[in-house]
């Protein structure tokens, strides 16, 4: 079974690897310079069923998990791409496959699964939040057969380039819970059902190409039918999402890793200074060696951690810990590829600060190094809550 396993995944990796040398540098240099969508590609990534991997066989989907979800990642990155468009689609399907129902899962997964339909957009940052999740602001308050939301979120990628959007709100006040965490609700919302008057969509230029957005909800009216779950109970539904979204972007950490490993490395190879190629000093080849050593051994992490998920397992400080190394590790990759090269390192051409502002996102989002290491503290150590 193992084995079996094993040689599944090592065909997977060829398969997305061979799809991904359709898409080369330059096309991915172009779409960040227009800060364009990558249609042709999430087409062809949907084409290929590599998007509906975590979607079970019954509703069309690969049916595998998330250890096999993030080797697809870390090809798009190993690769040179940027898999942005296609991750938020996997790490949702958490809370939709877990607590959504029968008839939610029978209407949605299989359009999402043939990629006919976009599942990409996750609606939980607020700008008066932010990673204080149980603090949001936008409220759900039921109105017979519908909920009205209203509220504002912010850097919610992808929406435009969507069609449905995992929401989670306020359903209960904060002042009339036992617990921060109670009264969240999350919610599936159809956008191409969203009249304009109600919902709302302004663009927010940042550093790289991740099509974010601040949303405004202006009493939407969805079917009360959107509730994935119980009603108040979302925070805890989310988590599973959460952990996915941590291990599948330490995936693309390891391969944003590897790819700035092997530039560093062709590149120290070919140039030639002072009659003799920069990799044969060691100011140049001990960094790229010991940037080696950190991705490999956060990609240890990365495994571990989606190895407890498949198995539902508790993998709260696993996964955490695994986007925490993966990211510190890419970023080190990315200073070491940006030096090794040196002026020609700026060069668009070159792509390597295209893929430093890339992989400098994740020592941000979608959890702060910080946060990390508070949770660590108190949730493994137990050393006393600092906020």
């Amino acid at each position: 079974m193992a084995e079996d396993r094993a040689q599944l995944r090592a065909e997977l990796r060829r398969e997305v690897s061979r799809l991904c040398q359709r898409f080369t540098d330059e096309y991915w240099r172009t779409l960040d310079a227009e800060n364009a969508y990558p249609a042709e590609f999430v087409r062809a990534m949907s084409d290929a069923a590599f998007l509906s991997v975590l979607i079970p066989e019954q509703y069309g989907g690969l049916g595998l998990g998330v250890t096999e979800a993030s080797i697809i990642l870390e090809e798009i990155h190993r690769s040179g791409g940027n898999a942005a468009a296609c991750h938020a689609q996997m790490y949702i399907m958490g809370t939709l496959l877990r607590h959504g129902s029968e008839h939610q899962k029978q209407t949605y997964l299989p359009s999402v699964a043939s990629g006919e339909v976009r599942l990409q957009a996750f609606g939980v940052t607020e700008p008066n939040s932010g990673t204080d999740t149980t603090s949001l602001q936008t409220r759900a308050i039921r109105d017979g057969d519908h909920y009205v939301i209203n509220g504002q979120k912010v850097f919610i990628s992808r929406v435009q380039h969507s069609d449905l959007m995992l929401l989670l709100a306020r359903t209960t006040p904060l002042d009339q819970v036992e617990r921060k965490s109670d009264g969240l609700s999350v919610f599936l919302i159809d956008l191409r059902e969203a009249p304009d008057e109600q919902f709302t969509a302004q663009p927010i230029e940042t550093m790289m190409t991740h099509h974010s957005t601040t949303v405004f909800f202006d009493n939407l009216r969805i079917p009360a039918s959107s509730l994935i779950g119980e009603e108040g109970k979302g925070f805890r539904y989310i988590l599973d999402s959460m952990n996915a979204e941590r291990i599948l972007i330490a995936a693309e950490c390891i391969g944003d890793g590897d790819w700035f490993i092997d530039r560093s490395t062709s590149y120290a190879n070919e140039r030639v200074v002072f009659n003799r190629p920069i990799g044969q000093n060691q100011g140049v080849a001990f960094p790229i060696a010991r940037a080696y050593a950190n991705i490999r051994a956060a990609d240890l992490m990365r495994y571990r951690a989606a190895e407890l998920f498949d198995n539902d397992e508790p993998c709260g400080a696993e996964a955490n810990m695994a986007k925490m190394l993966a990211a510190d590790a890419s970023w080190e990759a990315a200073n070491v590829a940006m030096q090794t090269h040196g002026g020609y390192g700026f060069a668009r051409e070159y792509d390597i600060e295209r893929k430093f502002r890339e992989t400098r996102l994740y020592q941000v989002a979608p959890i702060s190094t910080n946060l990390i290491l508070s949770y660590i503290s108190q949730h493994v150590l137990g050393l006393p809550r600092s906020f």
